[in-house]
């Protein structure tokens, strides 16, 4: 069995204008993370970002139906999508994929950016 059903939705920031990353840093606090936190079947999402290169949604769902709902629907409309629409292009990647385990350091997880953040 495995621990989860994972999706990553990742866009090119390559040609994005000038100041994304910070954009996307206040969307993602200031609105996403509100949104995905009651999505029936999410166990978490993480936002990651390479400054200039990519931006990345990771999803883990607890179940595969889950994940596959949100994949469709998601699929159907990434290209007007909120990612999208500050990046100014449609993501470039829609992988679904297995989770085989999870482990939960002492660290344990935090919402949002910390003291210190780069």
């Amino acid at each position: 069995m495995n621990a989860g059903y994972g999706l990553s939705v990742r866009w090119s920031l390559d040609s994005a204008p000038e100041g994304v990353a910070q954009e996307l840093r206040d969307y993602v606090v200031g609105t996403s993370m509100a949104k995905f936190m009651f999505l029936d079947g999410l166990a978490f999402k993480t936002w990651r970002m390479v400054e200039g290169e990519w931006f990345e949604g990771t999803y883990v769902f607890d179940e595969k139906v889950y994940r596959d709902d949100f994949q469709r629907e998601f699929s159907a409309t990434a290209a007007e999508s909120a990612g999208s629409t500050i990046i100014g292009s449609a993501p470039t990647l829609i992988e679904p994929f297995e989770v085989v385990a999870i482990a939960e350091g002492p660290g344990r997880f935090r919402r949002g950016p910390g003291p210190g953040s780069a």
